[in-house]
């Protein structure tokens, strides 16, 4: 399994942010308590139909560090497509 963030190009609040994915929402959980970003940051189904962090420049370098593989525009949209949720429903 892995965890995957994109480049930080989405300016916000005066910060740039990116996303922080993962094959399971069990390791995206435990990589992110890992960066220190706090669950209530987490964004997943109902609200959006892929489980992520939205997370800043800073925190993604942590990340590549802690060894998050970095990945281009197109292959942070793979990952999305291969780790949302249909409907926006929990898989149970």
């Amino acid at each position: 399994m892995a965890v995957y963030v994109d480049a930080a190009i989405w300016n916000w609040a005066g910060h740039r942010w990116c996303h922080l994915l993962a094959d399971d929402t069990d390791e995206l959980h435990r990589f992110a308590a890992q960066l220190g970003i706090k669950r209530s940051s987490y964004q997943g189904p109902p609200k959006t139909s892929a489980p992520h962090y939205d997370i800043t420049g800073f925190e993604r370098d942590r990340a590549v560090r802690l060894g998050a593989t970095e990945c281009s525009r197109e292959e942070i949209v793979a990952v999305f497509r291969r780790v949302r949720v249909p409907n926006g429903k929990i898989k149970r």
